[in-house]
């Protein structure tokens, strides 16, 4: 466990932004636990309560559509496709190398 996981109470993953795969924070407790967000800081920070509501509404009106847009571009896009992979290694398998010794 890494020192930034227990002060912050995040964990390190991988997430899309646009075709690049970039990598982000998954909140681990809070008001905004189970969130993706690009810095740890906003697990903790306020929330705006006014944004709240819009996406309420939002999901409300369009939450069907916004499902299928997401399906099918998991389903298609080439960076979707290798964020799976990369957030089901562990961390510590990807930062050892795995040479053999002759």
């Amino acid at each position: 466990m890494q020192i930034l996981e227990i002060t912050e109470n995040v964990t390190q993953i991988w997430a899309r932004k646009g075709t690049k795969n970039v990598r982000k924070y998954r909140c681990t407790s809070g008001s905004r636990k189970g969130r993706i967000v690009a810095k740890p800081s906003t697990c903790t920070a306020p929330k705006n309560f006014g944004k709240a509501q819009t996406l309420k509404k939002t999901k409300a009106k369009r939450g069907g559509m916004m499902k299928h847009y997401s399906s099918r571009t998991k389903k298609y896009n080439k960076a979707s496709k290798r964020l799976t992979t990369l957030n089901r290694r562990p961390s510590a398998t990807r930062r050892t190398n795995k040479r053999k010794k002759i």
